[in-house]
Protein backbone atom coordinates (compact mmCIF):
# COMPACT_ATOMS: atom_id res chain seq x y z
CA UNK A 1 0.00 0.00 0.00
CA UNK A 2 2.85 2.45 0.60
CA UNK A 3 4.96 1.69 -2.27
CA UNK A 4 1.07 2.44 -4.74
CA UNK A 5 0.85 5.50 -2.46
CA UNK A 6 4.67 6.69 -3.41
CA UNK A 7 4.32 5.58 -7.00
CA UNK A 8 1.57 7.87 -7.37
CA UNK A 9 2.86 10.86 -5.06
CA UNK A 10 2.58 14.32 -7.15
CA UNK A 11 6.06 15.45 -8.01
CA UNK A 12 5.95 19.19 -6.48
CA UNK A 13 8.35 22.14 -7.21
CA UNK A 14 8.46 25.44 -5.08
CA UNK A 15 10.56 28.08 -5.56
CA UNK A 16 10.15 31.07 -3.07
CA UNK A 17 12.50 34.36 -4.04
CA UNK A 18 13.17 35.70 -0.53
CA UNK A 19 13.61 39.38 -1.61
CA UNK A 20 11.08 39.57 -4.44
CA UNK A 21 8.25 37.88 -1.69
CA UNK A 22 7.07 35.69 -4.40
CA UNK A 23 6.97 32.03 -5.06
CA UNK A 24 6.36 30.00 -7.85
CA UNK A 25 4.57 26.61 -7.26
CA UNK A 26 4.87 23.57 -10.57
CA UNK A 27 2.63 20.34 -9.81
CA UNK A 28 3.74 17.70 -11.81
CA UNK A 29 1.66 16.16 -14.29
CA UNK A 30 -0.40 12.81 -13.44
CA UNK A 31 0.71 9.91 -15.36
CA UNK A 32 -3.23 9.13 -16.22
CA UNK A 33 -3.88 12.36 -18.26
CA UNK A 34 -6.87 14.08 -16.82
CA UNK A 35 -6.97 12.91 -13.44
CA UNK A 36 -8.68 14.52 -11.07
CA UNK A 37 -6.48 16.60 -8.34
CA UNK A 38 -7.64 18.33 -5.36
CA UNK A 39 -5.12 21.27 -4.60
CA UNK A 40 -4.92 22.72 -0.74
CA UNK A 41 -2.47 25.56 0.16
CA UNK A 42 -1.96 27.31 3.36
CA UNK A 43 0.19 29.09 4.47
CA UNK A 44 2.51 27.09 5.89
CA UNK A 45 1.39 23.92 3.71
CA UNK A 46 1.11 22.01 0.33
CA UNK A 47 -1.36 19.09 -0.13
CA UNK A 48 -2.23 17.09 -2.99
CA UNK A 49 -4.64 14.51 -3.58
CA UNK A 50 -5.50 12.25 -6.41
CA UNK A 51 -7.59 8.78 -6.56
CA UNK A 52 -4.13 7.00 -6.02
CA UNK A 53 -2.21 8.67 -3.64
CA UNK A 54 -1.37 12.30 -1.80
CA UNK A 55 1.39 14.55 -1.71
CA UNK A 56 1.89 16.74 1.24
CA UNK A 57 4.81 19.19 1.77
CA UNK A 58 4.96 21.37 5.16
CA UNK A 59 7.31 24.86 4.62
CA UNK A 60 9.80 25.98 6.74
CA UNK A 61 8.68 28.54 9.50
CA UNK A 62 10.37 31.36 8.09
CA UNK A 63 8.12 30.69 5.10
CA UNK A 64 4.23 31.31 4.29
CA UNK A 65 2.13 31.42 1.61
CA UNK A 66 -0.81 33.52 1.21
CA UNK A 67 -3.23 31.41 -0.77
CA UNK A 68 -5.89 34.03 -1.71
CA UNK A 69 -2.48 36.07 -3.71
CA UNK A 70 -2.60 32.82 -5.98
CA UNK A 71 -2.16 34.07 -10.07
CA UNK A 72 -1.06 33.45 -13.37
CA UNK A 73 -3.04 29.60 -13.19
CA UNK A 74 -1.66 27.55 -16.51
CA UNK A 75 -1.50 23.99 -17.51
CA UNK A 76 1.73 23.00 -19.77
CA UNK A 77 1.40 19.90 -21.27
CA UNK A 78 4.46 17.18 -19.88
CA UNK A 79 4.83 19.93 -17.14
CA UNK A 80 2.23 20.44 -15.03
CA UNK A 81 0.33 22.69 -13.55
CA UNK A 82 1.83 26.16 -12.88
CA UNK A 83 0.68 29.33 -10.39
CA UNK A 84 2.23 32.00 -8.38
CA UNK A 85 1.64 33.15 -5.24
CA UNK A 86 2.95 36.15 -2.86
CA UNK A 87 5.09 34.59 -0.12
CA UNK A 88 6.51 35.92 3.25
CA UNK A 89 9.71 34.74 3.91
CA UNK A 90 12.78 36.21 6.08
CA UNK A 91 15.44 37.21 4.21
CA UNK A 92 18.37 36.11 4.98
CA UNK A 93 20.62 39.36 5.79
CA UNK A 94 23.87 37.41 6.64
CA UNK A 95 26.30 36.63 3.71
CA UNK A 96 27.62 33.53 4.30
CA UNK A 97 31.04 33.58 3.34
CA UNK A 98 33.64 30.54 2.23
CA UNK A 99 36.47 33.19 3.78
CA UNK A 100 34.79 32.07 7.07
CA UNK A 101 34.82 28.56 6.70
CA UNK A 102 38.00 27.81 8.82
CA UNK A 103 37.96 28.53 12.82
CA UNK A 104 38.81 32.01 13.45
CA UNK A 105 42.17 33.62 14.08
CA UNK A 106 43.83 32.18 17.42
CA UNK A 107 42.64 29.22 17.21
CA UNK A 108 44.13 25.53 16.52
CA UNK A 109 43.07 24.03 13.62
CA UNK A 110 43.36 20.57 11.45
CA UNK A 111 43.35 20.43 7.38
CA UNK A 112 41.91 17.79 5.85
CA UNK A 113 41.53 16.25 2.91
CA UNK A 114 37.67 16.90 2.47
CA UNK A 115 37.60 12.92 0.03
CA UNK A 116 38.84 10.85 2.50
CA UNK A 117 39.27 12.65 5.95
CA UNK A 118 43.11 12.21 6.08
CA UNK A 119 44.87 14.93 7.77
CA UNK A 120 46.89 17.16 5.77
CA UNK A 121 48.40 20.03 8.63
CA UNK A 122 47.81 19.39 12.41
CA UNK A 123 47.08 21.78 14.98
CA UNK A 124 47.85 24.70 13.09
CA UNK A 125 47.64 28.00 14.94
CA UNK A 126 46.56 30.99 12.87
CA UNK A 127 47.27 34.01 13.57
CA UNK A 128 46.18 36.24 11.10
CA UNK A 129 43.50 35.20 8.02
CA UNK A 130 43.64 37.35 5.79
CA UNK A 131 41.88 37.79 1.81
CA UNK A 132 44.40 38.22 -0.29
CA UNK A 133 43.64 41.30 -2.89
CA UNK A 134 41.90 41.01 -6.13
CA UNK A 135 43.47 39.48 -9.20
CA UNK A 136 44.32 42.90 -10.98
CA UNK A 137 45.96 44.46 -7.93
CA UNK A 138 49.19 45.12 -9.49
CA UNK A 139 48.02 46.52 -13.10
CA UNK A 140 46.33 48.91 -9.99
CA UNK A 141 49.34 49.76 -8.40
CA UNK A 142 51.21 50.26 -11.85
CA UNK A 143 48.61 52.82 -12.65
CA UNK A 144 48.36 54.42 -9.51
CA UNK A 145 52.18 55.24 -8.69
CA UNK A 146 54.57 57.36 -10.63
CA UNK A 147 57.56 55.45 -9.87
CA UNK A 148 58.63 51.95 -10.24
CA UNK A 149 56.21 49.44 -8.34
CA UNK A 150 57.45 48.79 -5.07
CA UNK A 151 55.90 45.41 -4.84
CA UNK A 152 57.35 44.10 -8.13
CA UNK A 153 59.40 41.53 -6.36
CA UNK A 154 57.75 41.44 -3.25
CA UNK A 155 55.53 38.27 -3.81
CA UNK A 156 52.47 37.85 -1.26
CA UNK A 157 53.46 34.80 1.30
CA UNK A 158 51.76 33.93 4.05
CA UNK A 159 54.28 33.41 7.17
CA UNK A 160 54.11 30.84 9.60
CA UNK A 161 50.85 31.25 11.59
CA UNK A 162 49.31 32.69 8.23
CA UNK A 163 46.58 31.96 5.88
CA UNK A 164 45.98 34.04 3.01
CA UNK A 165 42.62 33.22 1.01
CA UNK A 166 41.46 34.36 -2.58
CA UNK A 167 38.93 33.56 -4.79
CA UNK A 168 38.47 29.47 -4.58
CA UNK A 169 41.94 28.47 -2.58
CA UNK A 170 43.76 29.09 0.76
CA UNK A 171 47.76 29.92 1.14
CA UNK A 172 49.53 28.19 3.93
CA UNK A 173 52.99 28.42 4.84
CA UNK A 174 54.30 24.56 5.82
CA UNK A 175 57.64 25.96 7.46
CA UNK A 176 55.83 24.50 10.57
CA UNK A 177 55.23 21.43 9.84
CA UNK A 178 58.64 19.81 8.35
CA UNK A 179 58.15 16.99 10.84
CA UNK A 180 55.30 15.92 10.20
CA UNK A 181 53.53 13.92 7.67
CA UNK A 182 53.33 15.90 4.81
CA UNK A 183 51.14 15.86 1.74
CA UNK A 184 52.61 13.96 -1.65
CA UNK A 185 54.87 17.32 -2.53
CA UNK A 186 55.74 17.78 -6.78
CA UNK A 187 58.72 19.20 -7.64
CA UNK A 188 58.94 22.90 -6.42
CA UNK A 189 59.62 25.49 -9.66
CA UNK A 190 60.60 29.42 -9.26
CA UNK A 191 58.07 31.88 -10.12
CA UNK A 192 57.25 35.47 -10.18
CA UNK A 193 54.18 37.38 -9.08
CA UNK A 194 51.60 38.23 -11.94
CA UNK A 195 48.15 39.91 -11.98
CA UNK A 196 46.77 36.72 -12.50
CA UNK A 197 45.77 34.52 -9.44
CA UNK A 198 49.07 36.43 -7.39
CA UNK A 199 51.51 33.86 -8.73
CA UNK A 200 52.82 32.78 -12.21
CA UNK A 201 53.82 28.91 -12.76
CA UNK A 202 56.66 28.15 -15.03
CA UNK A 203 54.87 25.95 -18.01
CA UNK A 204 54.25 22.38 -18.26
CA UNK A 205 56.07 22.38 -14.03
CA UNK A 206 54.46 19.43 -12.50
CA UNK A 207 53.70 21.08 -9.00
CA UNK A 208 50.62 19.24 -7.30
CA UNK A 209 49.77 18.30 -4.21
CA UNK A 210 48.44 15.14 -4.09
CA UNK A 211 46.88 13.40 -0.64
CA UNK A 212 48.67 10.31 0.18
CA UNK A 213 45.83 8.17 0.96
CA UNK A 214 43.21 8.79 -1.94
CA UNK A 215 45.30 10.35 -4.54
CA UNK A 216 42.70 13.22 -4.70
CA UNK A 217 44.32 16.74 -6.23
CA UNK A 218 44.64 19.29 -3.21
CA UNK A 219 46.71 22.04 -4.49
CA UNK A 220 49.64 23.43 -5.66
CA UNK A 221 53.25 24.38 -4.50
CA UNK A 222 53.99 27.82 -4.84
CA UNK A 223 57.60 27.67 -3.04
CA UNK A 224 59.74 25.52 -1.30
CA UNK A 225 57.46 26.59 1.72
CA UNK A 226 53.87 27.97 0.59
CA UNK A 227 50.83 25.74 -1.01
CA UNK A 228 47.61 26.98 -2.83
CA UNK A 229 45.09 24.43 -1.03
CA UNK A 230 41.57 24.29 -3.60
CA UNK A 231 38.72 25.39 -0.88
CA UNK A 232 36.26 22.31 -2.63
CA UNK A 233 39.48 19.90 -1.66
CA UNK A 234 39.98 21.07 1.81
CA UNK A 235 38.30 21.15 4.68
CA UNK A 236 39.25 23.47 8.07
CA UNK A 237 37.98 22.66 11.61
CA UNK A 238 38.90 23.17 14.86
CA UNK A 239 41.59 20.87 16.30
CA UNK A 240 38.95 19.91 19.22
CA UNK A 241 36.40 18.67 16.69
CA UNK A 242 36.22 15.25 14.82
CA UNK A 243 36.42 15.38 11.38
CA UNK A 244 32.53 15.33 9.77
CA UNK A 245 31.89 13.76 7.00
CA UNK A 246 29.90 15.64 4.28
CA UNK A 247 29.20 14.06 0.65
CA UNK A 248 31.34 14.97 -1.61
CA UNK A 249 28.50 16.83 -4.15
CA UNK A 250 26.81 18.55 -1.23
CA UNK A 251 30.12 19.80 -0.18
CA UNK A 252 31.50 20.67 -3.67
CA UNK A 253 28.47 22.95 -4.50
CA UNK A 254 27.90 24.61 -1.43
CA UNK A 255 31.34 25.59 -1.33
CA UNK A 256 31.03 26.45 -5.36
CA UNK A 257 27.38 28.17 -4.53
CA UNK A 258 29.40 30.83 -1.57
CA UNK A 259 32.27 31.58 -3.49
CA UNK A 260 29.81 32.90 -6.58
CA UNK A 261 27.63 34.73 -3.79
CA UNK A 262 31.01 36.16 -2.14
CA UNK A 263 32.48 37.32 -5.28
CA UNK A 264 28.97 38.93 -6.96
CA UNK A 265 28.62 41.23 -3.79
CA UNK A 266 32.54 42.22 -3.21
CA UNK A 267 33.18 43.00 -7.09
CA UNK A 268 29.95 43.22 -8.89
CA UNK A 269 30.38 40.41 -11.00
CA UNK A 270 27.84 37.48 -12.48
CA UNK A 271 30.00 35.83 -15.05
CA UNK A 272 31.94 33.29 -14.57
CA UNK A 273 34.85 31.28 -17.03
CA UNK A 274 35.42 28.00 -14.60
CA UNK A 275 38.96 26.59 -15.52
CA UNK A 276 40.98 23.94 -14.82
CA UNK A 277 44.36 23.70 -13.08
CA UNK A 278 45.73 22.88 -16.59
CA UNK A 279 44.41 26.18 -18.38
CA UNK A 280 41.38 24.39 -19.78
CA UNK A 281 38.23 26.34 -19.62
CA UNK A 282 35.39 23.82 -18.49
CA UNK A 283 32.24 25.77 -17.89
CA UNK A 284 30.85 29.47 -18.32
CA UNK A 285 28.27 30.37 -15.48
CA UNK A 286 26.08 33.24 -15.33
CA UNK A 287 24.29 34.04 -11.93
CA UNK A 288 20.71 35.34 -12.03
CA UNK A 289 20.10 35.32 -8.21
CA UNK A 290 21.44 33.97 -4.70
CA UNK A 291 17.92 34.36 -2.86
CA UNK A 292 16.27 31.56 -4.01
CA UNK A 293 14.55 28.36 -1.59
CA UNK A 294 14.07 25.33 -3.56
CA UNK A 295 11.39 23.13 -1.96
CA UNK A 296 11.13 19.91 -3.90
CA UNK A 297 9.32 16.48 -3.58
CA UNK A 298 10.49 14.40 -5.99
CA UNK A 299 7.56 11.14 -5.34
CA UNK A 300 8.82 7.85 -6.80
CA UNK A 301 12.39 7.85 -8.36
CA UNK A 302 12.54 4.76 -9.59
CA UNK A 303 13.12 5.46 -13.15
CA UNK A 304 15.96 8.19 -12.51
CA UNK A 305 19.14 7.19 -13.09
CA UNK A 306 21.39 7.41 -10.46
CA UNK A 307 25.27 8.27 -10.46
CA UNK A 308 27.50 7.39 -7.23
CA UNK A 309 28.84 10.64 -7.08
CA UNK A 310 25.24 11.76 -6.62
CA UNK A 311 23.26 9.33 -4.76
CA UNK A 312 23.39 11.80 -1.87
CA UNK A 313 20.97 14.63 -3.28
CA UNK A 314 19.04 12.28 -5.43
CA UNK A 315 17.10 10.14 -2.62
CA UNK A 316 13.90 8.76 -3.63
CA UNK A 317 10.43 10.08 -2.01
CA UNK A 318 11.71 12.78 0.07
CA UNK A 319 11.04 16.23 0.08
CA UNK A 320 13.72 19.05 0.86
CA UNK A 321 13.85 23.16 1.56
CA UNK A 322 17.21 24.10 0.93
CA UNK A 323 18.89 27.47 -0.08
CA UNK A 324 19.95 27.77 -3.59
CA UNK A 325 21.77 29.69 -6.34
CA UNK A 326 20.25 30.25 -9.26
CA UNK A 327 23.00 29.75 -12.41
CA UNK A 328 22.44 29.30 -16.15
CA UNK A 329 25.38 27.38 -18.00
CA UNK A 330 26.93 26.35 -20.67
CA UNK A 331 29.47 23.02 -20.81
CA UNK A 332 32.69 23.96 -22.75
CA UNK A 333 34.14 20.12 -22.92
CA UNK A 334 34.86 18.66 -26.16
CA UNK A 335 35.16 21.53 -28.17
CA UNK A 336 31.88 22.79 -27.00
CA UNK A 337 30.84 26.39 -26.94
CA UNK A 338 34.56 27.61 -27.91
CA UNK A 339 33.42 30.78 -29.71
CA UNK A 340 31.58 31.98 -26.70
CA UNK A 341 34.22 30.66 -24.51
CA UNK A 342 36.83 32.53 -26.39
CA UNK A 343 34.59 36.02 -26.31
CA UNK A 344 33.85 36.14 -22.37
CA UNK A 345 37.37 35.50 -22.04
CA UNK A 346 37.82 38.60 -23.85
CA UNK A 347 35.93 40.35 -21.79
CA UNK A 348 37.27 42.00 -18.46
CA UNK A 349 33.50 41.67 -16.89
CA UNK A 350 34.00 38.33 -16.71
CA UNK A 351 35.82 36.45 -13.77
CA UNK A 352 37.57 33.26 -13.51
CA UNK A 353 37.51 30.61 -11.14
CA UNK A 354 40.64 28.23 -11.22
CA UNK A 355 39.99 24.69 -9.52
CA UNK A 356 41.38 21.13 -9.90
CA UNK A 357 40.42 19.79 -13.17
CA UNK A 358 38.91 17.22 -12.15
CA UNK A 359 36.49 19.29 -9.63
CA UNK A 360 35.70 20.83 -12.98
CA UNK A 361 34.46 17.99 -14.25
CA UNK A 362 32.50 16.98 -10.93
CA UNK A 363 30.95 20.32 -11.10
CA UNK A 364 29.74 20.28 -14.44
CA UNK A 365 28.09 16.57 -13.80
CA UNK A 366 26.61 18.17 -10.15
CA UNK A 367 25.03 21.12 -12.91
CA UNK A 368 23.82 18.76 -15.11
CA UNK A 369 22.02 16.26 -12.60
CA UNK A 370 20.70 19.28 -11.33
CA UNK A 371 19.15 20.48 -14.28
CA UNK A 372 18.00 17.18 -15.40
CA UNK A 373 15.53 16.88 -12.02
CA UNK A 374 13.62 20.90 -12.84
CA UNK A 375 10.22 20.65 -14.74
CA UNK A 376 11.31 20.45 -17.75
CA UNK A 377 9.85 24.14 -18.86
CA UNK A 378 12.38 25.40 -16.30
CA UNK A 379 15.27 24.10 -17.86
CA UNK A 380 16.57 26.18 -20.45
CA UNK A 381 17.17 29.96 -20.97
CA UNK A 382 18.00 30.99 -24.24
CA UNK A 383 20.25 28.95 -25.02
CA UNK A 384 22.04 28.59 -21.94
CA UNK A 385 20.77 25.29 -19.32
CA UNK A 386 19.52 26.49 -15.95
CA UNK A 387 20.29 24.53 -12.54
CA UNK A 388 19.95 25.45 -9.06
CA UNK A 389 23.29 25.07 -6.58
CA UNK A 390 22.02 24.33 -3.23
CA UNK A 391 23.70 25.66 0.24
Amino acid sequence: MAEAAAAAATRVFLEVRRQLQSALLILGEPKEAGLPMDISVTPSSLQVKTSEGCTEIWLPAEVRLIPSSCRGLQYLPGDGLHLRLQAQAGVNTKLISVFNQNSQAQDCCTFYCQSCGEVIIRDRKLLRVLPLPSDNWGTLVGEWCCHPDPFANKPLHPQENDCFIGDSFFLVNLRSDLRQPRPELAPVVTHRLSSENHFKLKPKANTKVICKRCKVMLGETMSSETIKFYMTEIVIQPSERNFSIIPRSQFVQSIFAQCLVELSSARSTFRFSIQGHDGKVYILLWLLNSDSLVIESLGSSKNIKKFSLLEDISKADSSSALNAVKVLYQPCIKSRNEELASSWGSDISVHSLTLPSATCLEMLLILSRNNATLPPSLRYMNSFQVAFLKM
